[in-house]
């Protein structure tokens, strides 16, 4: 599942016209952050793809075929009609009947290695696991985390002092179908409390329930961005080359 109905009003002019995650970030009709996620999907055999769309949808609408075409994929678009006012908790809340046999899921605007598949599907087993960059230097805009001394999640959120983090959340999880039925609930209390807050808040709401939620690091300088602004925009073009 790839979440990709956020306007990226920080990438303007490219995103006038565009959702995010059709932005380009390598030369040719293959070079959008979507075409890597696609392709990294592909690449793990996970070819029954959801993609939740929202600002700009007819545009994912107008390349559906091809991009099944080109990577060998089934796609279902889910509509999100209130993606340009309600933050992302909801577009995941609205995938949930779709995830019925568990679901890798990647943000729409995170430029990653097929590397991230990998590890996560390497360590498959807990019921959600998350992907961790534990290396990276933080600062407030990262969604940090701190862990319990088993490695099991007890905090996520950019509300997080940096130097008291374990890690970032690089926006792909691995669910099993067991957990789906828990995160649709917690997804639901996590908008209807306040439509503007993250599905990660969703993942909060998890763990404040008692859930438990693992992570998986990353291989050591693995090179990945999330893409909000001009300047990651140039660190994506940067090494998109490389994979």
């Amino acid at each position: 599942m790839v979440l990709a109905a956020g306007a990226g009003r920080r990438l303007r002019p490219y995103t006038d016209t565009l959702p995010k995650a059709l932005v380009p970030v390598r030369d040719g009709e293959d070079g959008s952050i979507l075409d890597i996620a696609l392709a990294n999907l592909a690449a793990v055999e996970l070819r029954d793809v959801v993609i939740v769309v929202g600002y700009a949808a007819g545009a994912v609408e107008e390349r559906k075929a091809a991009l099944e075409k080109r990577y060998g994929v089934d796609i279902t678009l889910v509509h999100n009609d209130k993606a340009e006012i309600w933050n992302n908790a909801y577009s995941m809340w609205l995938a949930c009947d779709h995830m019925t046999d568990g679901v890798l899921m990647v943000n729409g605007d995170t430029v990653h290695p097929v590397a991230v598949e990998e590890t996560l599907l390497k360590h498959r087993g807990p019921d959600v696991l998350l992907a961790i960059d534990a290396e990276k230097k933080l600062a407030d805009e990262e969604m940090k985390i701190q862990v319990s001394d088993d490695l099991g999640l007890t905090r996520i959120t950019k509300l997080m002092d940096p130097a008291t983090a374990y890690g970032e959340y690089i926006g792909a999880t691995l669910l099993e179908p067991a957990a789906i039925p828990h995160l649709k609930d917690a997804l639901q209390a996590t908008f209807e409390r306040d439509p503007d807050l993250y599905y990660e808040d969703g993942y909060q709401e998890m763990v404040d329930r008692g859930l438990r939620i693992d992570i998986a690091p990353l291989p050591s300088g693995t090179a990945w961005v999330e893409v909000d602004n001009h300047d990651d925009l140039a660190k994506a073009r940067e090494i998109a080359c490389r994979y």
